[in-house]
């Protein structure tokens, strides 16, 4: 059963791609199809902390198999309630975050992400990138590109943003929501998809555009900027945080964020003719 949905995958990746090139020419140029026994540390770190990412979140994220793992084919970050100490720090909820920072960073490009995503209020997961420099100062002067995002009290909603402009408090971002017509991201999976040009941020669900950006600044740098540079990888469930609140009585852990696929494309270099 396992082995013909990782051929029904295959065929579907070819067509996709056979797609892709017929539309515009992404190449395939690195991906993560978590087939493994484990995490590829040769493409992934997981990161262990717990100061809250700066949203004020509540878990601390850990290194360990029961909150970040490789199973059936997916990645697997899972976040549990309990009560956990580590360095001086008390937490009551403990997660997965992992990022591809120092093995892999990419400048315009599409990244495609077929994931499954948690619900219940309290839950944050995420898929998005962070300059491998910070070239034009601190957050947000740098930038951050926003792949997926979901707050679990809204299930069936899809958030697609840009940060940038000036350092934290004069941040600024671009964003737009997509609802789906039926059912939340927590039933199936889902193909979620970002393209970056110069001058553009596409977002895709299933195939389908729903986001356009093409206006951004950075303070420090003329446009482009900040998007100018090598962005990495990062996905995470956080738990709380500003934007969530905290998890409520029906909030039901263990809860998890499970990936079947990363893929990054960009287009060839232009060749000059003689």
């Amino acid at each position: 059963m396992f082995a013909a949905r990782k051929r029904w995958v295959a065929c579907a990746f070819i067509f996709v791609s056979q797609m892709l090139t017929a539309a515009e020419p992404w190449k395939l140029v690195w991906s993560d199809e978590f087939d493994g026994a484990k995490l590829d540390f040769t493409k992934w770190a997981v990161e262990e902390n717990g100061h809250g990412g700066g949203n004020n979140e509540l878990q601390y994220y850990v290194d360990r198999p029961q909150n970040v793992r490789v199973k059936d084919g997916h990645l697997v970050i899972e976040a549990h309630r309990e009560a956990f100490n580590q360095a001086g720090v008390r937490k009551d909820f403990t997660s997965g975050r992992i990022r591809t920072k120092h093995r892999a960073d990419w400048k315009y490009c599409r990244v495609e992400v077929r994931a499954k995503l948690p619900t219940g209020r309290g839950l944050w997961p995420a898929v998005w990138m962070l300059p491998s420099e910070e070239k034009y100062g601190g957050w947000a002067s740098s930038g951050e590109i926003d792949i997926i995002e979901m707050v679990g009290h809204e299930p069936n909603k899809l958030h697609a943003t840009l940060h940038f402009g000036g350092r934290w408090p004069k941040n600024q971002q671009a964003t737009k929501a997509h609802t789906l017509p039926k059912g939340t991201f927590a039933d199936d999976f889902h193909v979620f998809a970002i393209e970056w040009d110069r001058d553009e941020f596409r977002w895709y669900l299933d195939g389908k555009e729903y986001a356009k950006q093409r206006e951004w600044r950075s303070e420090s740098g003329e446009f482009p900027a900040p998007f100018d540079q090598p962005f990495f990888l990062i996905i995470n469930l956080a738990v709380g945080g500003q934007w969530p609140g905290p998890p409520d009585k029906q909030t039901v852990f263990p809860q998890s964020l499970q990936v079947d696929y990363v893929r990054v494309y960009q287009k060839p270099a232009p060749t000059s003719v003689k």
